[in-house]
């Protein structure tokens, strides 16, 4: 696992996204929206982990498209702790970046995965 290229990925984001919580907690004492932005930003490493070890195809399909669903939902809340002010444009843009990068690896993975499978 730990060769793995977009799990190194996945996971250099979730300790990006831990201290940003952490940032967020400590220096702005906001606890929700960082909250909810540590358990989706943490969850695409997880599920991409989880996918490493499926059971089958369709398995490790369905647990990089919940991957992805969570890196849309990092999305959301760097876009509103942005507009809240909690976070500056070049913070959100550069998780942002970072996140959609990850998302458009898994996407990838997926399509090509579903590829293999009808052939």
């Amino acid at each position: 696992m730990t060769s793995n290229p977009t799990f190194i990925k996945s996971l250099d984001y979730a300790e990006r996204v831990v201290n940003l919580y952490k940032y967020l907690t400590e220096q702005k004492g906001e606890f929700v929206m960082s909250k909810q932005l540590l358990r989706s930003g943490t969850s695409i490493g997880a599920n991409i982990s989880e996918a490493l070890s499926a059971e089958s195809s369709a398995d490790f399909i369905h647990k990089l498209a919940i991957a992805q669903k969570e890196a849309n939902e990092t999305q959301y809340w760097l876009m509103l702790l942005h507009r809240t002010q909690y976070i500056t444009i070049v913070e959100a843009e550069s998780m942002k970046n970072d996140c959609m990068e990850l998302r458009k690896i898994i996407t990838s993975i997926i399509l090509t995965t579903k590829q293999k499978q009808q052939s």
